[in-house]
């Protein structure tokens, strides 16, 4: 009777114990029990058991030894039910990656990554400590990858191996600009600065890392992480395709901060959302001679300055008023010899439009103009035109219906429907548009605005500022979408 009792008892502390831990990782910390969890349950079981047997007659060692293999089995049906359970709905699957990335201890770890990087930027293709670092801290998650792609990038993945996959991509490079705000963290290298964001962008990335990773037994197919170098000059996404980035990736997903909205509110459109961004620089040759004769020379600034007056017509009488392009003239030199006519004059500029048939055709007709407006038949001049097509030269940014309403149902279960807004197209441009050009692409953004901590200048400039409470959010939503996506994409 008193064995029965003991062993009754036994079992109490047991179901108690499991039951307790199913509660900490599952309530507390927002996370399915580990396998080392399930497995110090178990040796709990079997030690209790042992422990009851000695107080028990030896009859009844068979049974407990039943009981023992039993709950063996019943870890493992539970380790299953546990999984299925958090599948099962999207909303208690999105609670559970929010809580994850608002941890303390993760927002600590991912503030810190940013700012580790926001200290000491790299401009583009030289980001070799900056990927030093995402390197070591994926190694430390136990993050496979590959290194190098387009000199200093990283491709990462996360899952099964197998398809469906899913990429999510972060830029990591800087700007030549000299930091004028002083606080803790401010760039220690002089003239380079984090002045759009993308120290902000590889944290977020890491942190969706770190969360994927933890939650990789709930993934139906492989998250691809992409660390991208040189967005912002030198096309780093265009060289990033071409070294493999996208390889069996079917959909691509990124983030880009944005003082326009306040923290944590997530932005973006279907359809064109970034314009296609061309530069061009036109060197205009004739003869030179002094300025008193000016029949005798072939007028370079005569020539020159008719073609600007006709590139400035190529938006307003060549093109739809509801079709949104630019043509900007930014550059006119023709010497500084006061009595000298010169013998070549060189003009420049930019040119954008939010799809790739009126991109086009205003590169097109830039070059039509430079040539036929300067040419010997008319000005006498010849006209070579370069449009830096391998350095800056982005297609438009067209955001895919289909992900785009992705981003947006995740960001309305996360966050609630009135922190997702329809933004208005922009003029900006990014190299993501290579990305959208080959496969399904969303680009959205994240708010970082906050007048209290200073997050309120725009992107490219000295007194850029972010809100770092944004970081978690991002690194969430990262982490949403491609699990998310996997999970609806499975087959």
């Amino acid at each position: 009777m008193v064995s029965q009792i003991t062993s009754t008892l036994c079992w109490v502390l047991v179901l108690i114990y499991t039951i307790t831990t199913f509660i900490n990782c599952n309530v507390v910390y927002g996370l399915a029990p580990s396998s080392a969890d399930l497995d110090s349950t178990c040796n709990f079981v079997k030690s209790s058991v042992s422990s009851c047997s000695s107080s028990v007659s030896k009859e009844n060692e068979d049974d407990h030894q039943h009981a023992d293999d039993q709950y063996s089995t019943q870890r493992q049906n539970h380790s299953k039910s546990v999984y299925s359970c958090r599948t099962s709905s999207s909303i208690s699957e999105t609670t559970s990656i929010l809580s994850m990335a608002k941890n303390p201890e993760m927002v600590k770890w991912i503030k810190t990554i940013r700012r580790r990087i926001h200290e000491y930027p790299e401009l583009a293709y030289e980001e070799f400590e900056t990927s030093r670092l995402i390197r070591t801290e994926l190694d430390r998650i136990g993050v496979r990858y590959r290194f190098p792609l387009a000199k200093t990038g990283i491709r990462a993945s996360i899952g099964t191996g197998s398809p469906p996959f899913v990429a999510v991509r972060a830029d990591m490079d800087a700007l030549p600009i000299q930091e004028s705000i002083e606080w803790e963290h401010k760039s220690k290298v002089a003239g380079k600065m984090h002045a759009c964001g993308h120290d902000a962008h590889v944290a977020m990335l890491l942190g969706a890392a770190k969360i994927l990773k933890a939650r990789e037994n709930h993934l139906k197919g492989t998250v691809v992480l992409i660390f991208q170098p040189a967005e912002e000059a030198g096309n780093g996404a265009k060289r990033m395709i071409e070294d493999g980035a996208l390889e069996n990736v079917e959909a691509i997903f990124t983030t880009h901060v944005s003082t326009e909205l306040p923290t944590s509110v997530i932005g973006s459109r279907p359809g064109p959302l970034l314009a296609g961004c061309g530069f061009f620089r036109a060197v205009i040759t004739g003869k030179e001679e002094h300025a008193g004769n000016p029949h005798r020379p072939v007028d370079t600034l005569l020539a020159a300055s008719a073609a600007v007056i006709s590139l400035q017509s190529l938006v307003s009488r060549e093109t739809n008023p509801m079709d949104s392009q630019v043509v900007s003239m930014a550059s006119f030199n023709g010497g500084d010899n006061l009595d000298v006519i010169p013998e070549s004059s060189v003009l420049g500029g930019t040119f954008r439009a939010f799809s790739n048939t009126s991109f086009y055709r205003l590169r097109q007709r830039i070059e039509q103009v430079c040539n036929c407006g300067t040419s010997k038949s008319i000005q006498k001049c010849s006209a070579e035109v370069d449009f830096f097509e391998g350095e800056s030269f982005y297609p438009p940014t067209v955001n895919d219906d289909e992900m785009n309403e992705h981003v947006r149902n995740v960001a309305a279960g996360m966050l609630g429907s009135k922190n997702f807004r329809v933004v208005p197209q922009m003029m900006g441009a990014e190299d993501f548009s290579f990305y959208s050009q080959v496969i399904p692409a969303a680009f959205f953004f994240i708010g970082v605005m906050n007048e209290q901590v200073g997050s309120t200048h725009s992107g490219h400039s000295p007194y850029f500022m972010i809100d770092e409470e944004a970081l978690p959010i991002g690194a969430a939503m990262h982490a949403e979408i491609a699990e998310r996506y996997l999970s609806e994409h499975y087959r």
